[in-house]
C-alpha cells in the first residue's frame, strides 16, 4: 500500500561538495517518519504539468531516529529538470509535496553473513543510513564493508562522519576509493571500487551478501563480477541512479 502524499517543509540545506547538497526535510502533519534504511521518497516538483513527469525519487540519507525529519543528499545533474530546480529554487522554508517512504531496498535480517555496500557518488546516501542505523541501535552483526567510488578528493561524500564512525565501531568498515587521483593517502584506495571488494571477499570464499547502489555502468560490472566469484545472484541486491 502507497503512502499517502504530505506536504514536507525544507528546514536546513547544506553543500557538501561544489556539486552536491544535503536537504533536511520536515513532515509537519506528523510526529515521526518511520522508515527503514535503505528506502526512498518520491518529491512531487513543480517542473512539469504531467505528474509522472514531476516525480523525482531520492533514498533517505539518515537513518532512522524517531523524529518527522529526514535528509537526502543530491548532486546537480548537468540539464537535469529535478536538481536544477533543487538547487536554484529551493531554499529554507520551500514546502514540497512528497511519499514515503517507498522501496524494498533495505537490510538483511539477520545480518548473519558479512556485508559488503558498494556504491558511488549519492549511492551512499541508503548505505550512510544502514551503517549509521546498525551503529546507534548495536545491531548485532558480521563484518559490514562500505565500498564507496567518486573521482576526486572534493567528491567525497560524509567521508569524515564515516571515517569516525568506523573508528568507533567493531567491525564497521569504510574503503574510499578515488578513481582520478594520482596518490591518495594511507586507509583509502586509488582506481574503482571493483579489485576492493574482490580482495576483502577473498574471490568468493567468504559469504555474504552484496548491496549495490549507484550509476547502471558501475551496478552492471559489479553484478557480473560478484556472479563471476560464485556467489549466488539471489546474494545480490540493486539499486540504480541515473
Amino acid at each position: 500500500m502507497l503512502e499517502p502524499w504530505r506536504n514536507g517543509k525544507v528546514i536546513r540545506i547544506e553543500n557538501e561538495t561544489p556539486s552536491t547538497r544535503r536537504f533536511w526535510i520536515e513532515i509537519p502533519e506528523i510526529s515521526n517518519f518511520e522508515f527503514e534504511s535503505g528506502q526512498f521518497v518520491t518529491l512531487d516538483l513543480p517542473i512539469h504539468e504531467q505528474k509522472n513527469k514531476r516525480w523525482r525519487s531520492y533514498s533517505i540519507a539518515s537513518a532512522p531516529n524517531g523524529t518527522n525529519v529526514f535528509e537526502l543528499v543530491i548532486v546537480l545533474l548537468e540539464g537535469g529538470l529535478g536538481t536544477t530546480y533543487l538547487f536554484n529554487k529551493v531554499s529554507v522554508g520551500t514546502e514540497i509535496l512528497l511519499r514515503g517512504p517507498q522501496g524494498k531496498f533495505t537490510m538483511p535480517n539477520p545480518l548473519d553473513k558479512d556485508l559488503f555496500l558498494i556504491c558511488t557518488g549519492t549511492g551512499i546516501a541508503p548505505f550512510r543510513s544502514m551503517l549509521t542505523h546498525i551503529h546507534n541501535k548495536g545491531i548485532e552483526h558480521k563484518n559490514v564493508h562500505l565500498v564507496f567510488g567518486c573521482r576526486h578528493f572534493e567528491d567525497g561524500l560524509y567521508i569524515k562522519e564515516l571515517k569516525e564512525l568506523e573508528a568507533n565501531s567493531n567491525n564497521i568498515f569504510f574503503h574510499p576509493c578515488y578513481s582520478r587521483e594520482a596518490e591518495v593517502p594511507a586507509g583509502t584506495h586509488k582506481g574503482y571500487v571493483h579489485p576492493v571488494y574482490e580482495a576483502l571477499c577473498d574471490h568468493g570464499k567468504t559469504p555474504a551478501n552484496f548491496y549495490l547502489c549507484g550509476w547502471k555502468s558501475m551496478v552492471d560490472e559489479a553484478k557480473q563480477r560478484i556472479l563471476a566469484m560464485g556467489y549466488d545472484k539471489k546474494a545480490i541486491h540493486l539499486e540504480l541512479y541515473g
